[in-house]
């Protein structure tokens, strides 16, 4: 009797923000897609969204030299204002549906019910909480002049910490931003949110 082969399944490659890239491996660990291999675009890209299509077409267009037939674009439309869509059907690839990671983490049904009350809201993220300095304190100059917060975070009412992890350690940083910027603190424990059903998805496109 000849043994049963085994049907090992094709990789699928994910080319994501750099922002999610530990939330991506995590969910891949935990669901077990070994097939499931990640790049990333550089975090920086969430302060200039013009250059999120132009890369990611270049991304894609090297990735099909590559031999990759499965490619899934680890991006909602994060500010291109459509042209990451005009990418991904330039090359007939799907992203990860949604406005923005804000929204996909806490999932689309639950963001759109508190869209309009989160308006005054400043959105932070595990990543973002691990790079608060990196990101907000030295780009904006807020460490040597923190008479700039009034500037930039003014019109904000609220910071809205998504912790797709319990980490003590960063819900302290996000505590600590909000009494910085002088803004009220919330916690949403979102997990995930609907990046794990978008991958899951992906996984299965062989």
């Amino acid at each position: 009797m000849k043994p049963q082969k085994v049907l090992v399944p094709e990789k699928v490659l994910v080319i994501a923000c750099g922002m999610i890239a530990r939330e991506v491996l995590a969910v891949r660990e935990t669901q077990g897609f070994a097939h499931l291999e990640l790049t990333c675009l550089p975090a920086d890209f969430h302060y200039r969204p013009d250059r999120i299509a132009p890369a990611m077409d270049i991304a894609i267009s090297n990735a099909r030299a590559q031999g990759y037939r499965n490619i899934f674009v680890g991006y909602a439309d994060c500010g291109s204002g459509g042209a990451l869509d005009r990418v991904c059907e330039k090359h007939g690839v799907e992203r990860i549906e949604g406005p923005h990671c804000f929204a996909f983490y806490q999932g689309l049904s639950a963001f759109e019910r508190v869209a309009e009350d989160d308006m005054l809201s400043f959105y932070m993220t595990d990543f973002l909480c691990r790079q608060f300095d990196a990101f907000f304190m030295k780009p904006l100059g807020l460490d040597r002049h923190p008479e700039l917060i009034q500037d930039f975070f003014g019109n904000y009412q609220k910071l809205v910490y998504l912790a797709q992890t319990v980490d003590p350690q960063l819900e302290t940083v996000a505590r600590d931003a909000a009494r910085l910027l002088g803004l009220a603190y919330e916690k949403r424990q979102t997990g995930y949110g609907d990046l794990t059903d978008a991958l899951a998805k992906a996984a299965q496109n062989r």
